[in-house]
């Protein structure tokens, strides 16, 4: 488990463990496939990113305001 924290400039920090409330507004699958990644979102709907790292992964995360 961690929680990730994105910046309005999308610099991101990361810790590992749960921190602060968790308010939830969308459910999300993150899935990396070469340099590919597809997002299934419920509040975003499908999404298609590349990258410039080749991975293999599957996330899943919860998205949430602080």
């Amino acid at each position: 488990m961690r929680t990730e924290f994105e910046r309005a400039d999308k610099t991101e920090d990361e810790v590992k463990e749960i921190a602060g409330k968790v308010k939830p507004t969308s459910i999300y699958l993150r899935v990396w496939l070469g340099q590919q990644v597809y997002i299934w979102d419920l509040k975003e709907s499908v999404k298609k990113q590349p990258k410039n790292r080749r991975a293999r992964k599957f996330i899943c995360g919860i998205a949430s305001e602080v």
